[in-house]
């Protein structure tokens, strides 16, 4: 796997929040927050790593795992809200890994910061008191970095995660190169990225792929784009980028 330089986070940036870098082991996370808590993320990392790998070392199945995980009460909490959330959309749990664990460091974090940000790998947890705009970056496609999300705190803590066909190391069955959800739920939001992208073998597929994401109650909103089409559902406010 080779890295690839994650420069958009040069762009997040908001006033009042001090951002700051927390990497354990694969997970890579963008912080932004009322102060830096550098030593409180490492150690919340740590511990949902801990469990996380600690089940999968005695369910070697579960990494691989591309269909929904049977529910497991004895499981960590970590690993609840993946199987949960996967499950709801027919993929598999690593799916909801990224944006589980932005959710648990933004919880974690959320009784010291009225407002935190939490961003692992393009997928993002929000609890936000004034408005926000999320950049949508969709690999080569034109569109990336010139839309934008508008994103109202009045929804309440959210999670905005994106899967892509043609960016990154996560795995799609599709070809888009950014399929966006907006959800309630972070670790959800992951998992239907996940689904909705699959969806998406080419542009034509964009209608149908949102049509899909209508028809899931938990999904908020919805946004595809494939090279220079785009196509948007629900509760999406689309403004231009500079």
């Amino acid at each position: 796997m080779t890295y690839e330089p994650r420069t958009y986070r040069t762009r997040m940036a908001r006033e009042g929040l001090v951002g700051f870098r927390v990497v354990v082991k694969e997970t890579d996370l963008w912080v932004l927050a009322a102060r830096d808590f550098t030593p409180e993320v490492r150690e919340t990392v740590l511990q949902e790593r801990r469990q996380l790998e600690s089940y999968l070392a005695a369910h070697p199945g579960f990494l691989e795992a591309l269909a929904p995980w049977p529910e497991d009460p004895f499981a960590p909490p970590v690993v609840r809200e993946m199987i949960a959330a996967a499950a709801r959309v027919g993929v598999g749990p690593m799916a909801a890994v990224a944006g589980t664990l932005a959710q648990r460091v933004g919880r974690a974090l959320s009784p010291q910061s009225p407002e935190v940000i939490v961003e692992n790998g393009g997928d993002i947890y929000l609890q936000l008191q004034q408005p926000a705009s999320i950049a949508l970056f969709a690999g080569k496609s034109p569109l990336s970095g010139k839309v934008g999300l508008k994103i109202d705190p009045a929804w309440g803590p959210l999670g905005v995660c994106t899967s892509s066909g043609t960016l990154g190391h996560s795995l799609s069955f599709g070809r888009a190169d950014a399929a966006c959800v907006i959800a309630t739920d972070t670790a959800f939001a992951d998992a239907a990225a996940t689904a909705l992208g699959n969806r998406v073998p080419d542009a034509a597929a964009i209608p149908l792929a949102l049509e899909w994401a209508g028809t899931i109650p938990e999904i908020l909103g919805a946004v595809v784009i494939v090279g220079e089409k785009m196509g948007a559902w629900g509760r999406v406010e689309l403004t231009p980028l500079s």
